[in-house]
């Protein structure tokens, strides 16, 4: 038997994210290629985990992802803090 998903990079993990199909927001906690398929032909998708405010997660396409908040810093890219221009005095 074969693997029938596998873990993704995306620069927006862990960020607050809207779903464009629906409106929804969360915070994007994985991103998985994965086989949809329910016959012995390989359909892979990369879907979407999205946690709600609810603590519930729904999955969407990687495609319909995008920042909650496009003025927000990237913190991915900082490592998760800050940059010394956008920390309080």
């Amino acid at each position: 038997m074969t693997e029938r998903y596998e873990y993704v990079p995306h620069r927006l993990l862990r960020r607050r994210v809207r779903d464009v199909a629906s409106g929804a927001e969360g915070v994007l906690m994985a991103v998985i290629n994965e086989n949809v398929s329910d016959s012995v032909h390989q359909h892979w998708r990369e879907l979407a985990y999205i946690r709600a405010a609810s603590g519930r997660e729904f999955t969407t396409a990687v495609d319909n992802v995008e920042p909650a908040d496009p003025t927000a810093p990237d913190l991915a890219a900082t490592d998760g803090r800050l940059p010394p221009s956008l920390r309080s005095a």
